[in-house]
């Protein structure tokens, strides 16, 4: 990448160079094929309208020789930019032609692997997976939350698309049925416990009648609204006639197949599976880092955190065992917790609102942005909560048009002592996930096709685990140390799971070794501890991601405070990085080295 950059990426203003015209046509061409490709991308951007308009009655095509021939549009794509001669390119559009060509390698890669959902969407969506159905994998987990949040209705030809999106979720279903069983002919199935989880889903789904389906009901409730019509038994006849019936084929098909399952958690047991892991891990943190150089930072990192945990600990009158036991300790003390009700799910929700506008009244201290950053803060839908993260954000819309959801897993309060709360706040919220997303909807800055490849994970995620950090920085625990025991805490889980990913995929430990390795790192509940292990079970290096890309942000804050000593303003480097858009952290490193020469 280096020589695709140099080093004058970010180092002058980006003027037009020779180059940029047939570059930016390019960049155009595949953002408009990529959108094409996936129809939702073009409905969460706010982009399915006008020429693109027809988009919004489709949705992807779900069948294995779609993904055959997505590994083969990245390989033809990535052949036509690196025929553009870097040095006719202006810093700008250097970046963006190195990040893209990154995004399409790693799609090109992904063909060596025929199974799963390995395609570039899935690799810039953090979902990349050797499962393409799973507890947390597939259209089945997926689709009805799209349809109720991200589809819109506003006019008939809205409504309308969402009936034809229902009915092309049926087909969806049908065709990831196939590359189940497909999949299952290679040996490449789920573990025997993610197949419960998945049909204990599926189970309930099927047993809620047609006419009472949240797929149906989002229609008919926000048609009604808008003076559109009834379409309650419209959508009630698809949902009965093809929806239900394509549910419980690939029930079936997952009965099936888990008949056949192993206990076995770990992608090792797949033919090339330590290759997979590599690249699972190449995907995951945009480095070269091996399993054993990640499973070392992890236990490294663990002892680090365990040490400052301790004094603080010691303060709360917390003396004996591991930070993890003692935190296991005060997650039990009732003063932490809320009800364990609808109303303390109500109350979590209440306080995660205060939050974030307690942080957004301190984001001038971290940046010079002063962006809006909506957020709605919303619980995971209970129907898909049980094989669903603990936490997660949605980016808002390119249009404006929907802001982002930061969702909280509430299907056990007890999982969410009060004092655990802010530093989730802070990484899905402000300043982390939505503040990122902020910036590219708000600002305008960074063309379509960076938005598109915007799911870099150790980028993404790495912010969000610094924005954290840096809340701490700038006092906001300071009259609060069981809360600072919470972000800290938060840090030892995301090291924790670098040596939890690297054990259960390339150390071949066991779901249970997994399980109680994790619960006596964290000291958090049992329920939450599993439900996280499954999560890595099914999204093989995607964990690994946060503490790694945390790590290197903070490599390159410290390189840049060296060389610009008294120079360095920590809002400006905040800033840069975000500015950057989603970048491989390979890159990022360049963008910071050529800034550095700049300045000096």
């Amino acid at each position: 990448m280096a020589a695709t950059l140099g080093t004058s990426a970010f180092a002058a203003p980006a003027g037009a160079a020779p180059g940029d015209t047939q570059a930016n046509a390019l960049f155009d061409q595949l953002s408009e094929a990529m959108l094409a490709d996936s129809p939702e991308s073009a409905t969460a951007q706010g982009l399915d309208k006008g020429k693109r308009a027809g988009l919004k009655a489709k949705l992807s095509d779900a069948s294995w020789a779609h993904v055959s021939r997505n590994h083969i549009f990245c390989a033809d794509w990535l052949a036509k930019f690196k025929a553009i001669p870097a040095a006719g390119l202006s810093p700008d559009a250097a970046l963006n032609k190195a990040v893209t060509e990154y995004a399409l390698e790693m799609g090109r890669e992904g063909g060596r692997f025929a199974f799963g959902e390995n395609t570039l969407n899935a690799t810039m969506s953090e979902n990349t997976s050797p499962y393409v159905v799973s507890q947390q994998n597939g259209s089945f987990v997926n689709m009805v939350e799209f349809l109720d949040t991200q589809h819109s209705i506003a006019t008939k030809q809205d409504a309308d698309a969402y009936l034809s999106r229902m009915e092309a979720f049926a087909t969806s279903l049908d065709q990831e049925t196939d590359r189940v069983r497909r999949d299952a002919g290679q040996g490449v199935r789920l573990p025997d416990f993610l197949a419960k989880t998945a049909l204990g889903q599926q189970d309930v789904f099927l047993k809620i009648p047609a006419a009472q389906q949240r797929i149906v009901s989002s229609l008919v409730t926000r048609a009604k609204a808008k003076g559109l019509g009834d379409y309650s038994a419209q959508a009630a006849k698809i949902t009965a006639d093809k929806i239900l019936p394509a549910v419980a084929r690939q029930a079936a098909a997952l009965k099936e197949v888990a008949a056949k399952a192993t206990h076995d958690a770990g992608v090792w047991k797949l033919k090339d599976g330590e290759a997979y892991y590599a690249w699972m891990l190449k995907v995951g943190t945009t480095t070269t880092m091996t399993a054993d150089e990640i499973h070392k930072m992890g236990l490294e990192q663990n002892a680090q955190l365990e040490a400052r945990m301790d004094s603080l600990l010691k303060k709360q009158g917390l003396s004996r065992g591991t930070a993890g036991e003692r935190m296991t300790a005060l997650s039990r003390d009732a003063k932490f917790l809320f009800p364990e009700s609808d109303a303390g799910r109500e109350q979590i929700l209440a306080y995660l609102n205060k939050l974030v506008a307690d942080t957004r009244g301190q984001m001038s201290k971290l940046s010079a942005l002063n962006l809006k950053a909506p957020v709605l803060v919303k619980r995971v839908p209970p129907d898909i909560q049980d094989g669903a993260p603990q936490g997660y954000m949605y980016p808002g819309s390119l249009d404006g048009s929907r802001p982002s959801i930061y969702y909280i897993n509430l299907k056990h309060v007890s999982t969410w002592p009060r004092y655990s709360l802010p530093t989730l706040t802070h990484h899905e919220g402000i300043p982390g996930h939505s503040w990122q997303a902020a910036y590219l909807i708000e600002t305008g800055k960074l063309p379509l096709i960076r938005i598109l490849l915007g799911g870099f994970n150790a980028y993404v995620e790495g912010w969000a685990l610094y924005a954290e950090q840096l809340t701490d920085e700038i006092g906001m625990y300071k009259d609060d140390p069981v809360g600072e025991l919470g972000w800290l805490a938060g840090q030892k889980m995301r090291a924790g799971r670098l040596v939890v990913d690297t054990g259960l995929h390339a150390k071949r430990w066991t779901r249970e070794q997994a399980i109680d390795w994790f619960q006596q790192c964290t000291g958090n509940p049992r329920a939450g501890v599993t439900s996280e292990v499954d999560r890595y079970c099914g999204w093989p290096g995607q964990s690994c991601g946060y503490k790694v890309g945390h790590t290197e942000l903070v490599r390159l804050r410290d390189k840049m405070k060296t060389a610009l000593g008294s120079r360095f303003d920590l809002r400006e480097y905040n800033d840069m990085v975000v500015k950057a858009g989603a970048v491989p952290m390979t890159v990022l490193a360049q963008v910071i080295d050529a800034r550095i020469a700049a300045k000096r």
